[in-house]
């Protein structure tokens, strides 16, 4: 948990709400867990608007001032990264790199200033165990980790943090991408959709109106039927 392992940078509001299909009508009302959350901004521009987010993360472990400092060393060295691997991304979305890193450095801004504003918002959590109540929430957001990091967490880890999601969850998740870091489909994801429909779970795969990383632009909805799933 060490400050300088953590990667912390994130996506707006807007492309959550385009990654994961959403609309303010679904989110009215809801109790909604951004997880993990990074230095995405959904919880702040969903908060400004009345909704009601948590967003849970290990970087929440360090200090706001000393991530915000990490996170625009982060997004520099984001850009730069993309900027050398531009063809293996979809440029429609975002127009360019800059474009890209004013969305990045905007959302990096957002949170940072909710987080000391709201600092109960933004709950520390060290996966694959959360520190909330069983149904607690009523929909799960999760972007960016599960599948896309399948080189360094194995099938076992994956199950067990989809476990874990299941537990505090009360109707729905929605994880996005599918795909890993190298835009190959999650080897195991049918395994996986399969243990869940054993389970008494409801799934399914939805083309979203976002690509911007190659081949990701599915996610997966995960829906319990029942309040004894896991």
């Amino acid at each position: 948990m060490e400050l300088n392992r953590i990667v912390f940078i994130g996506r707006t509001f807007e492309e959550y709400m385009a990654m994961f299909s959403l609309s303010m009508d679904e989110l009215q009302g809801k109790k909604v867990l951004d997880c993990p959350a990074g230095a995405c901004s959904f919880t702040a521009a969903g908060g400004q608007q009345g909704l009601d987010i948590t967003a849970c993360d290990i970087a929440y472990c360090h200090e706001g001032e000393a991530l915000a400092a990490k996170g625009k060393l982060d997004v520099k060295h984001a850009m730069e990264s993309v900027e050398q691997a531009r063809e293996q991304y979809v440029w429609d979305y975002f127009r360019s790199v800059a474009d890209l890193a004013e969305h990045r450095t905007r959302a990096l801004s957002d949170c940072a200033a909710h987080m000391a504003a709201h600092p109960e918002r933004y709950v520390p959590a060290v996966l694959p165990k959360l520190p909330f109540q069983d149904g607690e929430f009523d929909l799960i957001l999760s972007a960016h980790f599960l599948f896309t990091y399948s080189d360094r967490l194995d099938k076992r880890f994956h199950l067990q943090v989809i476990e874990e999601l299941l537990r505090v969850a009360k109707e729905e998740i929605r994880i996005f991408p599918l795909v890993s870091l190298a835009g190959n489909r999650y080897e195991h994801l049918e395994e996986i959709i399969n243990i869940l429909h054993e389970r008494g779970c409801e799934t399914e795969e939805i083309r979203v109106p976002y690509e911007f990383q190659r081949n990701a632009h599915s996610m997966l909805k995960i829906r319990k039927n029942r309040p004894s799933i896991v």
